[in-house]
């Protein structure tokens, strides 16, 4: 990593293999440091539009970014939007999933357990904290939140020891957090993950609303493709790769009818081909340099001319809280 390039892209070599040849217009829906957004543009790209709900990374990249003069466009924008920040059809869009590395070694974010910060993990500078959500929500949500987004089946019991513990005093940092959870699941064993793992990692797919800005920019990257142009998406944990994948399989019609009986119709059309048949994951070389890449998968599809629609959650695999769809 360099001094302007706190972040190393994740599978971005075994990405612009599966897209080649890389032309047109592209947008990058997580333009972090650059990473993707550089490797369009050097592998061919006329133009990348750079989207990051993120206003740091801006600052972070104006030492080059005005190396690429009309090349690139840089935009303040979610996911569910990105279909709003192009005038033209899109020869490709790319989407890396979770947060960057330059967000988690920031104590101030307030992504990591690791330092203590306040308890903030908001991508964005907008909305909800990761304090206020801790505060106001319920036991029973935060259990909901706990158990759904972070697949930590000791969830109600890291939502009580919160109850107990906010009753007592306001939680405002990361280790503060941390230790209550860490005080009631079993002691860390060698090469096992930190305690606090699947509990931070749900409260920030909560406070960022990761899943839905997920379902909501596949279906704006469906909106914004032109036909024949590539949608690559890089996850980091099953749950985002599994709504990738169903979303691709549902689009190319290789989920199936719930009735195979039924003849097809015009709504059935498939609105992409499917380029990798299988996730594509790091390998030797990439994780010896980036071990934070082990976890990440690649998956692409290839946008056909059927019309744009929505998508059921549900039938993504998108996890449910109550009272919300």
């Amino acid at each position: 990593m360099s001094a302007d390039q706190p972040h190393i892209p994740v599978l971005l070599n075994p990405l612009l293999r599966a897209v080649a040849p890389v032309e047109g217009v592209w947008l990058d829906g997580t333009f972090g440091a650059g990473g993707y957004t550089r490797g369009l543009l050097g592998a061919g790209a006329a133009k990348v539009i750079g989207v990051d709900r993120d206003p740091m990374v801006f600052d972070m990249a104006q030492g080059w970014a005005g190396d690429y003069g009309d090349r690139l466009e840089l935009v303040e924008g979610v996911f569910s939007k990105l279909d709003d920040y192009s005038d033209a059809p899109l020869d490709g869009v790319v989407l890396d999933l979770g947060v960057s590395s330059m967000q988690l070694d920031l104590a101030e974010r307030g992504f990591s357990f690791m330092r203590d910060g306040p308890l903030d993990m908001r991508m964005s500078s907008h909305g909800p904290s990761a304090a206020d959500l801790v505060a106001e929500t319920s036991e029973e949500d935060l259990a909901d939140i706990i158990f759904l987004y972070g697949e930590d089946r000791a969830s109600r019991r890291i939502a009580r020891a919160i109850g107990k513990a906010r009753a007592e005093a306001p939680i405002t940092s990361t280790l503060q957090l941390a230790g209550i959870v860490e005080s009631v699941l079993p002691r860390q064993k060698p090469g096992q993950s930190h305690p606090a793992t699947r509990t931070f990692q749900a409260l920030r797919i909560a406070v960022n609303d990761e899943y839905g800005e997920l379902a909501a920019g596949l279906e704006a990257a469906e909106r914004a493709l032109k036909p024949g142009g590539l949608l690559a998406v890089v996850t980091f944990h099953s749950v985002e790769d599994r709504m990738v994948k169903r979303f691709l399989q549902l689009r190319s019609g290789g989920a199936g009818r719930a009735n195979r009986y039924a003849p097809a119709t015009e709504e059935d059309a498939p609105r992409f081909e499917i380029v990798t048949r299988k996730a594509v994951g790091p390998d030797e070389d990439e994780l010896d340099v980036n071990p934070r890449a082990r976890s990440s998968r690649l998956r692409v599809g290839r946008r056909t001319d059927a019309p744009a629609g929505p998508v059921d959650r549900k039938a993504l695999g998108m996890p449910q809280l109550r009272g919300k769809t």
